[in-house]
């Protein structure tokens, strides 16, 4: 299989950081740079950094991309130029609205690709619409698994559904693995030899740290030395402070660069993070990817059960998934994993495996590239 000259259609594009910025930035840099061009979003510090790309990437003069007529013409112009044959748009909603004149431009298949938020463009009326169209409109319509396809899909025509394909995100496993040493990390926050449960995410409401630290002194009644290290920062930093305080077991960590990520999830023993659903379903978790990078790193982990959550972990075997609002359910699991530490380092190793077996990058890609190259 010979993957053609592909155009990409993204606002989520580095050097801005974000979910759907890594997701996009990890497929492109593995498709063969020789048959990529990439339509992206013009932001600040972006000209340094397209200067160490391999591929050519133009920026939308005026920042953010929209449906528009001009967009179109500029899209197709490029893919005209650089003689694409396929058009990627790296995120469905609303840019998938310009397959029609993409399929024009490049005589060949348009992907479109979901990533969680989309689940709630199905839900509302108007944006509902708007996903249907997007649906009818490209050649393949990809969401991150079984949940997520299903929310979606019921937003879709029954042509729509048909076009769903499965491209769920990877892990690389060369970064976050149980080689990684956490020691700094425990030094630096003064960790030594603890039983330590992380938990890596933005600090928001829906990600369920305030559920974590509700558990906390049920976990401490039964494991005295444990502690629990927070990373990452976000709106909900300062209610979860005050949650935490006088808790000397507790630490918040604030934001840490990305690159010091796989050591933060290697200082932990348990990786815990019991996200929950939102505003009447509106506000889901689409996977979790955190759950992967920590197990593959060789953490156990407890997970909550919003939306497709339970999807990152294989429940009795690589974790736990729990009732992302139950503060009793939360603390039990951690316990049974903080109290059996053979059976947790056990859990991590099934995880490893498991990330490597089904969630690698390369696998991903790989469907990617099946789409684009499909002809009908």
């Amino acid at each position: 299989m010979s993957l053609p000259r592909t155009l990409v259609l993204t606002n989520d594009f580095p050097p801005r950081q974000g979910g759907i910025e890594s997701f996009v930035e990890a497929v492109v840099q593995r498709l063969p740079p020789d048959r990529v061009v990439v339509y992206a979003r013009g932001q600040a510090g972006d000209a340094a950094y397209d200067r160490g790309l391999p591929f050519r990437v133009v920026r939308h003069p005026r920042g953010i991309v929209l449906p528009e007529p001009s967009v179109a013409r500029a899209a197709a112009a490029l893919a005209r130029e650089e003689g694409c044959r396929a058009a990627w748009v790296a995120a469905a909603a609303p840019l998938g609205l310009l397959a029609p004149a993409l399929r024009r431009a490049v005589d060949g298949p348009v992907v479109a690709t979901t990533h969680g938020h989309e689940v709630w463009w199905a839900r509302v009326p108007g944006a509902r619409r708007v996903l249907r169209a997007v649906g009818d409109g490209v050649d393949a319509l990809t969401v991150l698994g079984p949940w997520t396809g299903e929310a979606v899909g019921a937003a879709l025509s029954d042509a729509g559904r048909r076009r769903l394909h499965r491209l769920a995100p990877g892990v690389d496993l060369e970064r976050f693995s149980p080689h990684v040493d956490g020691g700094r990390v425990r030094a630096r926050h003064g960790l030594g030899d603890r039983p330590v449960v992380v938990c890596v995410s933005r600090l928001v409401p829906r990600k369920g740290q305030d559920t974590l630290l509700r558990a906390w002194p049920q976990v401490l009644a039964a494991v005295p030395e444990a502690a629990l290290l927070l990373v990452g920062g976000g709106t909900d930093a300062e209610r979860l402070r005050g949650l935490a305080a006088g808790t000397r077991s507790v630490v918040l960590t604030g934001p840490v660069p990305l690159a010091e990520l796989p050591e933060h999830y290697a200082a932990g023993d348990v990786f815990a993070m019991p996200c929950r659903s939102r505003r009447a379903g509106l506000e889901v978790e689409g996977l979790g990817m955190v759950y992967l990078e920590a197990a593959a790193c060789g953490l156990p982990v407890v997970a909550g059960d919003s939306g497709g959550a339970p999807e990152a972990v294989l429940h009795g075997r690589t974790g736990f998934v729990v009732p992302g609002a139950s503060v009793d359910e939360t603390a039990r699991r951690v316990i049974e994993l903080l109290a059996d530490p053979e059976r947790a380092r056990a859990m991590g190793r099934a995880g490893r495996a498991w990330v490597e077996r089904a969630w690698s990058w390369e696998r991903t890609v790989g469907r990617l590239e099946a789409l684009l190259s499909a002809q009908e």
